[in-house]
């Protein structure tokens, strides 16, 4: 499923709204399950692409050697920029790069990791493509993708209390993108028509998002995602009042107090 320019542009408060309210509630999980995965291997050099605001590459700069050259890219100029001011505890390369045409020569990395981007990827053979490209033989390419709505009981949720806010026109980002490549034997596809012979390792790993209020995923996704320009195309100047929609569905469904929401996400380790 390709994304529009719009859901992939992460501008304005978004990286802002992002870091401070969507890493914490669903992407630590991940990121350092993620980075993990690339302890105990040899490593010179690691790329992540779709690096967003850095979640995954603060994760990378405590298990990868500290000798090893860590390069983080992403589309958005302004995400970097958010990552670039949390900062690293490492010397980082951050650089501006679309994941389907690379500036990197071929063979230049030990291991590509892309937490939560693919989904955004317009082509996705051209991406995993461009990928293996940039990878040594023996490296690894790192990602993971959500698994349907269904199984990510808060983005879910919001996505069921907007629908019924806007029923002629439900936004439906959250559905459509984040959630919308979920289908392993379709990723497994587009491996192969990028040139990946060896047949991926794939993991669906389970955890739970936790908040300290209802409000606070209702922000997480309607004002620090793409889902924000849905909200506002449909009912300008009410984004507020759609928020609180979201949140007073989120209370009546996991209560009012501290919540506490199923994840879930399919991990990928292709090696080249």
């Amino acid at each position: 499923m390709h994304a529009s320019s719009v859901d992939r542009r992460f501008a304005g408060s978004i990286p802002q709204m992002y870091e401070q309210y969507l890493v914490p509630l669903i992407f630590e999980p991940y990121a350092a399950e993620l980075a993990e995965r690339l302890q105990g291997r040899h490593l010179d050099q690691v790329l992540e692409v779709a690096a967003g605001t850095g979640v995954v590459t603060r994760r990378l700069a405590h298990c990868i050697p500290a000798a090893c050259e860590l390069v983080a890219t992403d589309l958005n100029q302004p995400m970097l920029e958010q990552a670039a001011a949390v900062g690293v505890p490492r010397q980082v390369r951050w650089q501006q790069a679309d994941a389907m045409a690379l500036p990197f020569a071929d063979a230049s990395f030990d291991a590509v990791v892309c937490q939560f981007g693919v989904m955004f990827f317009p082509d996705k053979a051209q991406a995993f493509a461009q990928a293996r490209r940039v990878l040594r033989p023996g490296g690894v390419l790192l990602f993971n993708v959500w698994d349907r709505i269904e199984h990510n009981e808060f983005a879910d949720t919001v996505t069921q209390a907007l629908g019924r806010r806007y029923p002629s026109e439900p936004p439906r980002f959250l559905a459509r993108v984040p959630h919308g490549s979920h289908d392993i034997d379709a990723l497994m596809g587009e491996l192969g028509r990028a040139g990946f012979t060896r047949v991926p390792e794939v993991e669906t790993v389970t955890a739970r998002s936790r908040a300290p209020s209802p409000h606070i995923p209702a922000v997480a996704f309607c004002q620090g995602t793409p889902l924000r320009s849905e909200i506002e195309a449909r009912d300008q100047g009410r984004l507020v009042a759609a928020t609180d929609a979201a949140a007073q569905a989120l209370a009546q469904r996991f209560g009012r107090g501290p919540i506490d929401g199923k994840i879930q996400a399919h991990v990928f380790t292709v090696h080249r």
